[in-house]
């Protein structure tokens, strides 16, 4: 029997990991909830924020918190362009060929990636790496309590965005009805652009939380996405609640899995949740039925 402290420990650990996980999977939900399609170029696109966050950092010193202003930015250009210029002239306004050309970007990626960066696994030193939080029994690691409330502020900013601006206004009519907006006089292929920009500013801000901890290689962003999957299904397609409860409560579930089966199986238990979900409730928690 593992003692209460052990426990709470893993517990505050995985809740400060899964943060994270669900600030990744809010740009999945996001692209789901307005386009009804699942981007397969996620993954790679974490991936290549996490190797610009390595390059500022080896390149130009830039601390990889210091970084978000920059790469956030950056990647909601390289997200709005690529769905602009690139997947929807490809696509010819067909879900199934979105799939296939976020699958062949995804391809193109990761292929240059291990170009220019080889197959080595790479890190980055940073002197708060090491430095913990104590709160009461408790000693966390400061840069994921760093990461944690860096989510949590990325979501409800998220939140608000979608909430209360014209442009959020216009996501959510395109979201519901998107002839009916076109209509109605939203562009809705710059909403799509927007939209994808979005997804992929959630990953550069996810990146700069994560590299002071996580190692990174050109095919790192492949786990990530299929626990952002999960999370996704876990929460509801669509909901950014929902993607925010589903990575707590995974970051949760994978903690407690590698304390008791240990840490080569610690994502069994995630993968147990995805299937129990799509048996008993593929809609989600928070998610709505058709």
């Amino acid at each position: 029997m593992l003692k209460a402290e052990i426990l709470l420990a893993a517990l505050a650990n995985g809740l400060l990991t899964g943060a994270v996980y669900a600030l990744i999977a809010l740009g999945l939900t996001l692209v789901y909830g307005v386009l009804h399609i699942i981007n397969f170029a996620h993954g790679a696109t974490l991936t290549a924020a996490m190797f610009a966050v390595y390059v500022a950092h080896q390149t130009f010193g830039i601390d990889p918190y210091l970084a978000i202003p920059l790469l956030a930015p950056l990647f909601f250009g390289l997200g709005y362009s690529l769905q602009r210029w690139v997947i929807g002239p490809a696509s010819h306004g067909d879900d199934g060929n979105i799939l296939l050309v976020t699958l062949g970007l995804s391809i193109v990626i990761e292929n240059a990636l291990l170009a220019v960066f080889r197959s080595d696994t790479r890190s980055i030193e940073v002197p708060y790496g090491f430095e913990v939080v104590e709160l009461g029994p408790l000693i966390l690691s400061l840069p994921k309590v760093i990461a944690f409330a860096g989510a949590f502020a990325v979501a409800g900013l998220l939140w608000l965005v979608i909430a209360r601006s014209d442009i959020g206004k216009a996501i959510r009519a395109v979201a519901k009805e998107k002839t009916g907006a076109a209509l109605c006089g939203i562009p809705v292929g710059h909403v799509y652009a927007v939209t994808f920009g979005i997804g992929a500013a959630c990953l550069a801000v996810a990146a700069c939380l994560l590299m002071p901890t996580f190692l990174v290689n050109p095919r790192i962003g492949n786990a990530f996405v299929l626990v952002a999957f999960t999370i996704v299904v876990l929460g509801g397609m669509g909901s950014i609640g929902g993607a925010l409860a589903g990575g707590l409560i995974i970051g949760v579930v994978e903690s407690l899995s590698g304390l008791y089966l240990g840490e080569s199986l610690g994502q069994i238990g995630i993968f147990l949740i995805f299937l129990v979900v799509l048996l008993f409730r593929p809609t989600g928690l928070f998610g709505a039925r058709a």
